[in-house]
Order: structure tokens, then sequence, then C-alpha cells
């Protein structure tokens, strides 16, 4: 198989992988679970979520004005969800696809320096 197919074939899986993510991140997310996740909970077991920081480190970045726990700020309750699952779910593909980009360009002037 050449180049042109491979790349071709690896650019549809990419592209379907990312299209399921979407719509389960913005489809299947009001149904989720409103229980506390996993963290919460053993906190909540154990005793110690009253001894959290006053402030908490999350407040001072630069996106927690943005987003609220798994919802969006200032945008309907219906829709809050949704959007910050979609935004999610594209800034984890986006970081995982500039990582992989590095990571086959540093492998690809490894090699050509092995090859001269």
């Amino acid at each position: 198989m050449n180049s042109n197919a491979t790349r071709t074939r690896n650019r549809a899986v990419v592209l379907t992988g990312l299209g399921i993510a979407l719509l389960v991140a913005v489809f299947l997310s009001p149904f989720a679970s409103q229980n506390p996740d996993g963290l919460d909970r053993v906190s909540e077991d154990l005793k110690f979520s009253d001894k959290a920081a006053e402030e908490p480190p999350a407040q001072k970045l630069p996106f927690y004005q943005v987003f609220d726990e798994y919802a969006l700020r200032g945008v309907p309750e219906q829709l809050a969800t949704p959007i910050a699952g979609l935004v999610g779910t594209l800034a984890t593909f986006g970081l995982a696809w500039g990582l992989g980009k590095l990571a086959v360009r540093g492998s690809d002037e490894r090699q050509n320096h092995e090859s001269e």
C-alpha cells in the first residue's frame, strides 16, 4: 500500500474517532450521573472534604472563569454541559494531535541524522 493510501486511511480513522468522541461528548454528557466523581466521593466518605483549601488552586487558572465543574458558565443549563464536552473534546484532540505531530517530526529528524 502506498503512503498516500495509508495517509488517507489514517485520516479517515482519526476523523471517525473524533466524530464519535464529539457525539458522545455532546449528546451523552447531559445524561452523566449527578453523583460525586471518585475523588469527591472518597473525600466525603473519609470526611476530609471540609478541609479543602478556601481558594482552590484551580480557581487561579485562566480558564476557570469560563468553566464551572463540567459545564460552561453563562450558558443556559441545557447547553452548558454539552458545549463544555465539545470544547473539552476538541482541546484534548488538539493537544494529542499536536504532541503526535511533534513526536513524528522528532522521530523523522532522528532517522535523517542516523542515515547520514
